[in-house]
Parts: C-alpha cells; sequence; structure tokens
C-alpha cells in the first residue's frame, strides 16, 4: 500500500496530505517574532483562524500546577464555540499573580485583531514557569501578525509555538464522510517536561467538518487516550499541556452523528493524525537520537497493555540502554515487573527491532543466545521498535519515547538562562 494512504475501514481510507493546521478549508495561521524570547531569530507569537465559526473542544494537564491560559480556555470552550488561536512560546504565563489577567488580555488582543468575540479565542502560553508575561509585545504584534496570516502558513505557526523542539511538527489527511471531501490537519510543540497524564504537550487541531461539539469532544478524548497519553520523555507533567480541536463544517459533509460509521471514520483519521505527531513529539525529546515504541501484545487486558508499555517506555535505565545500542533486555523486563499488572512474568518475550532487522533476546521471561552483533546493528539505527509479547491474552498497545542522553541533562541544566 502506498504510504501516504490509511485504511480507516474496511472500505474507507484516508491520504495523507501538507498543509498542517491550514488543510481544513477555510483555516488560516502564521507567527512571528514579537519580543518575549531573547532570540530575535526565532518566532515566538503564533495564532490560527477560522472564516466560519467552530465547534470546539480541549484536554488539559492533570497537573495541579495549571497555566493561566488553561484557566481561560477552559471557560472559552464551556460553550463548545471557537474561532481562533493565540499562542505565544517563551514565557508559560505559569504561577503569577496577573497571569489570569493576561491570558484573558491575549484573546481581547487576538479578538479586535481578528474582529471576533475575545470569547471565541483559546489561548496559549509555553516556556518559562513563574516569571510574569510581558503583555504589550504581544499588544504590538498581534495586529500585523493577524493581517499576515494565510492559509498556508502552517508551519510558522508550528515554529512559533517550539521551545526546545528541534523540528517543526505538523500533519494533515484527507478522507471521505457522506460524499464529501472532509480535512484534518495539526500543529504540536513537546520536547521535554512530557508525561502521559494529558496531554503531554501544546497541539492545535482543525477540521473542516461538521461535527457538534460533544461529539467532537469524546472523539478528542478517545483518541488522545491511546497517542499523546502515551507518549513519554522524561516523566514529568507539564503545567500548560493543552490539545484542542475547532470544527467549522466547511467540507458540508452531514453531521457526524454518535455511533455511526461517519463517527468511526472520522475518529479513525484523528487517531491516524494524533499518532503521527505523538511520534515526532517522541523523536524529538530535549537531547533524543532515537524513536523508541514499546508494542505490547498478549496482554489480559487494553488498561494492562497501555501500563505495561508505558512502564517500559519510561524506564530511564532502558532508556539509557537505548541511547548506548546495549541489548540490556532485562530492563524490559524489570518494568513490566514493576508495572502492577499482574503479568506472568515466565510467560513474557521480548523482541527488538529497527530497520536493520529483528532479534529475539528473551523467551519465556528468559535469555535466549543471540548475536551481540546483531543487536548493536539493531539499536543504532534511528527508530526502534521493543516487542513485548505477555501471553495473558489478547489486548495489544503501542507506548512512544525516546532514549536518554547527555544533551538531556545539558538542555535542562541551563533551561531558563
Amino acid at each position: 500500500m502506498r504510504p501516504d494512504l490509511v485504511w480507516l475501514g474496511d472500505r474507507c481510507k484516508m491520504k495523507m496530505i501538507e498543509g498542517g493546521v491550514t488543510a481544513a478549508k477555510g483555516f488560516s495561521a502564521g507567527g512571528m517574532y514579537c519580543g518575549i524570547r531573547k532570540n530575535k531569530t526565532k518566532p515566538d507569537l503564533a495564532m490560527i483562524y477560522s472564516a466560519a465559526p467552530c465547534t470546539a473542544a480541549g484536554m488539559y494537564t492533570s497537573n495541579l500546577v495549571k497555566g493561566a491560559p488553561i484557566l481561560v480556555t477552559k471557560r472559552n470552550l464551556t460553550n463548545g464555540v471557537a474561532r481562533a488561536v493565540i499562542c505565544n512560546s517563551g514565557n508559560a504565563n505559569t504561577c503569577n499573580a496577573d497571569g489570569e489577567e493576561k491570558a484573558w488580555r491575549m484573546c481581547e488582543i487576538a479578538g479586535k485583531a481578528l474582529n471576533i468575540d475575545p470569547s471565541d479565542v483559546i489561548v496559549a502560553s509555553t516556556g518559562v514557569i513563574g516569571q510574569v508575561l510581558p503583555i504589550e509585545p504581544i499588544e504590538e504584534t498581534a495586529p500585523l501578525l493577524a493581517s499576515s496570516i494565510t492559509g498556508d502558513g502552517s508551519s510558522l505557526a508550528a515554529k512559533a509555538i517550539m521551545t526546545t523542539d528541534t523540528v517543526v511538527k505538523e500533519a494533515a489527511a484527507e478522507f471521505e464522510i457522506g460524499g464529501k471531501t472532509v480535512h484534518l490537519g495539526g500543529i504540536c510543540k513537546g520536547s521535554g517536561m512530557i508525561h502521559p497524564n494529558m496531554c503531554t504537550m501544546l497541539c492545535f487541531l482543525t477540521t473542516d467538518a461538521a461535527i457538534a461539539a460533544p461529539v467532537l469532544d469524546k472523539a478528542l478524548r478517545s483518541v488522545v487516550a491511546e497517542s499523546f497519553n502515551m507518549v513519554s520523555i522524561d516523566g514529568d507533567t507539564s503545567t500548560n499541556d493543552t490539545i484542542t480541536v475547532m470544527a467549522n463544517g466547511l467540507a458540508e459533509n452531514p453531521e457526524i452523528l454518535d455511533g455511526t460509521p461517519e463517527y468511526e471514520t472520522f475518529v479513525g483519521a484523528l487517531r491516524a493524525i494524533c499518532i503521527n505527531l505523538a511520534r515526532k513529539m517522541a523523536k524529538d525529546g530535549e537531547g533524543a537520537t532515537k524513536l523508541l515504541v514499546c508494542k505490547v501484545s498478549g496482554a489480559a487486558n487494553l488498561a494492562d497493555a497501555r501500563t505495561v508499555a508505558k512502564s517500559v517506555i519510561c524506564s530511564s535505565l532502558l532508556k539509557a540502554a537505548m541511547f548506548g545500542a546495549d541489548a540490556n533486555w532485562g530492563r524490559v523486563l524489570c518494568a513490566i515487573g514493576y508495572a502492577g499488572t499482574g503479568t506472568d512474568i515466565h510467560r513474557v518475550d521480548v523482541s527488538f527491532r529497527s530497520k536493520a532487522g529483528t532479534i529475539d533476546v528473551c523467551r519465556n521471561g528468559s535469555g535466549i543466545p543471540f548475536s551481540e552483533e546483531k543487536a548493536k546493528e539493531i539499536l543504532t539505527q534511528d527508530e526502534i521498535d521493543i516487542l513485548v509479547t505477555l501471553g495473558d491474552g489478547d489486548a495489544c498497545a503501542e507506548a512512544y519515547g525516546c532514549d536518554l542522553t547527555y544533551d538531556y541533562v545539558k538542555i535542562n541544566g541551563d533551561y531558563r538562562t
């Protein structure tokens, strides 16, 4: 099958396309430098706008310490309606006495610049915690940014929300619903302070599908559980994690209803986009050189499969071993053993796989002879699958992470300065 095609069902397929967050009809975006970051070559203010009102849904960090933008965005999305996104990088606007005031002011600034109600604006911030957000640069730049957003400005917006990220993260797809071509796309940022507790980063999704807000919310929650909530870079859950989705209905498809084949098609496309972005985020972990994907099969149930996959991908010892291309499979079993699922460790099989091949290293909970040279060749690749078979049932799950390198400590040792 062509790599740009993904099957969503027996007869429906999704095509991966360019365009990111502006792939859907009626959406425009952009980003530019406004003066929050010290690095003047890096854009630090992003904007996304829909030409038509949207139904909308969002999910947020589980951290008890929440960035002020989250509190404001949650209030704004109470009615399930949104029209635009404004997001700055370089300052998280978290743990500040005037945080909510500044976050709401960003909504007002964007609303005025775009001629929309400020309560229809999603606001987000990312960067250093505990530093007062200067609002003046945003006030001065937002009107110019609003006048410069375009239908191909996804990458500019994606760059503007990056912090320690090294690559732009965007994805988009098109598929058919009710005889109409529907588009779905998004951008995200996330490289450190990432752990599967919802939502592990900032992500903004857009679609031209017609779908009611409660149905959109259900779809988002179901997909996040198997995509972004299965990512871990370093075990730290951020204070500003946010994912939102806006749907403006400009594809003119019959409204997607819960429990229908059309709903399943939409969820399948949303899942594919979110997993695509989740993998990109994991691969770009701070200091990372390799994407790690733990694929668990044979679990007693889905909860156990997810728990084991996350336990393995979160193991600092395993992550360090993968950095060194060391086939230390005992660290995989160790992580399974403390996952708390009650797995019979004597039935566990482990293999490592990459584009260089596959090697079996453990059968029925015990080591087996294998070539260290072949294992080293497999583990020196930039994408590695850790294959775990539990032998407890039929459930399966995937988790996404990266290796742990010297550079992770370097990056976080002087993050503020």
